[in-house]
């Protein structure tokens, strides 16, 4: 694994979260692990539950996040919390981040459709595996999606010297 993905750095810019000094990036490290917290939360109720109806409300926000420049439950911190804290907004998702809300999004709907039609077994394993990607980024700050975009796709090029930004 590349060394950089073990630094804060490594592991926002990896979803995308370029150019952002070490005190912003402290600032909004946790903050930006919000909108997955509640997803797993979200999503391991319906899960537990074998509910398509939980599952299929998560959807939205889901896919809103993907097509959105922050996520909808970024609202939470950027305009409630960080008044309280003293924070900055979050910064606006980008390419990578944006991928993982759109592999999210997919993922629930066949597990939605899974529950839905008694294929219970396999809703819980795909619900198992679902839950644990969103736990390993609030935990360690490594988003699996994101990892995934830049095996694919790579990291852009500085504009400066041209070489990947990593």
């Amino acid at each position: 694994m590349d060394k950089s993905l073990l630094t804060l750095r490594g592991r926002l810019e990896l979803q995308g979260f370029t150019g952002l000094s070490e005190q912003r990036q402290r600032e909004v490290d946790r903050w930006l692990r919000l909108a997955p917290a509640i997803c797993l939360i979200w999503a391991a109720a319906g899960f537990y539950q074998a509910s398509p109806e939980i599952i299929a409300a998560l959807i939205p926000f889901a896919a809103l996040g993907a097509l959105l420049p922050t996520h909808p439950f970024d609202v939470i911190y950027n305009y409630g919390i960080r008044f309280l804290t003293g924070g900055e907004k979050l910064p606006p998702y980008s390419a990578p981040r944006r991928f993982a809300c759109a592999l999210a999004t997919v993922w629930l709907t066949v597990n939605a459709l899974l529950f839905h039609f008694q294929a219970t077994q396999m809703g819980y394993a795909m619900g198992i595996l679902f839950v644990t990607v969103p736990f390993i980024n609030i935990t360690l700050g490594f988003c699996m999606p994101s990892y995934l975009y830049r095996l694919f796709f790579g990291y852009p090029k500085t504009q400066n010297t041209g070489q990947e930004i990593s």
